[in-house]
């Protein structure tokens, strides 16, 4: 076959995502619905991957074309990955293990940041209490079910096949080198009331509050417990504690490597807006620093404010 120096990139991207090729193959398989050999004829470059193949495996595994094929043209590429908690598809199964896979790369860079501005809970913090993360799926469900049927939160379930990537998902994002959180000032007031609406609208009742609650106690310990030791207990990577001093309209995030970038926007409860354009990425990594000069660092440091912020959650979550 001709040689275009964009396709040995595509595949070398290939190799990036899954760099054992028995892997390659059969993540090819699954994802193209072709047979093995057709799969090691394409790695081999015996055969081209059609142009829609190409589309298809460079929107399910975040390849960005335009990079590969440097082209600018002039536009960021973000993209929208929805995923429906409680009845997923195979397609967005797929995504998921893909995106939880990915975080493997930032477990093992010494250089990888990760950072995330919150008005709500970090996923990182919540995912650890299946409890508090049951809420923000019932909370979503409330919110964007399209029956629009209101599901108590007793009926709320989280399938096995979704639970089974928190374990890895947990490790790799412990794992990152360095991370930093900047919180709402009054991020656990958002979801106290948050709780006590629901609970008003008889969606939880009085007994799951009070579990909720036990949780939010729970949460706040292990946040303290980071602030005063500046790193996850369990693995002893970095983490960095702010507090805003200007309220936050929403989660965002970025991941950073040499290899790997990408940022994300928070939205619809549940949904990431991410993109993987470098210039932009860099402009949300410089952004999100900035915030840094309206926030105060708990971590490590400032101990009286630290005790203050933390006392201040504990009792609005007594009030709960």
């Amino acid at each position: 076959m001709e040689e275009y120096s964009w396709y040995d990139a595509f595949i070398e991207e290939l190799y990036e995502q899954y760099p054992k090729k028995a892997q390659l193959a059969e993540e090819l398989m699954n994802l193209l619905c072709i047979e093995r050999e057709a799969a090691y004829r394409r790695l081999r470059k015996e055969v081209v991957f059609p142009i829609h193949e190409i589309v298809k495996i460079a929107s399910a595994w975040n390849i960005s074309l335009d990079g590969i094929s440097g082209i600018n043209s002039g536009l960021v590429p973000f993209q929208m990955q929805p995923l429906n908690y409680v009845n997923p598809s195979n397609k967005e199964m797929i995504n998921l293990k893909n995106r939880v896979k990915a975080l493997e790369h930032f477990e093992i860079s010494p250089d990888a940041e990760y950072m995330e501005i919150c008005n709500k809970l970090p996923r990182p913090i919540y995912i650890r209490s299946m409890t508090l993360y049951r809420f923000e799926i019932f909370k979503w469900l409330y919110l964007y079910n399209t029956d629009k049927t209101s599901v108590p939160y007793s009926q709320v379930i989280i399938p096995e096949k979704i639970c089974q990537q928190f374990e890895g998902y947990i490790k790799n994002i412990s794992n990152i080198k360095n991370s930093s959180f900047i919180l709402d000032p009054m991020i656990f007031e958002h979801l106290v009331s948050n709780v006590q609406y629901f609970n008003s609208l008889l969606l939880i009742s009085d007994d799951e509050k009070e579990q909720i609650k036990n949780k939010l106690y729970e949460m706040l310990d292990y946040l303290m417990a980071i602030a005063a030791r500046g790193c996850y207990p369990n693995t002893e990577s970095k983490v960095n504690l702010y507090i805003s001093q200007l309220s936050i309209n929403t989660n965002y995030s970025y991941y950073f490597t040499e290899k790997l970038k990408s940022c994300r926007v928070h939205a619809f409860g549940k949904f990431d807006i991410c993109s993987y354009d470098l210039e932009m990425v860099n402009n949300f990594k410089n952004w999100m620093n900035l915030k840094k000069r309206s926030s105060v660092q708990i971590s490590e440091a400032n101990e009286m404010k630290r005790i203050e912020f933390f006392s201040k959650q504990r009792k609005v979550i007594d009030g709960l």
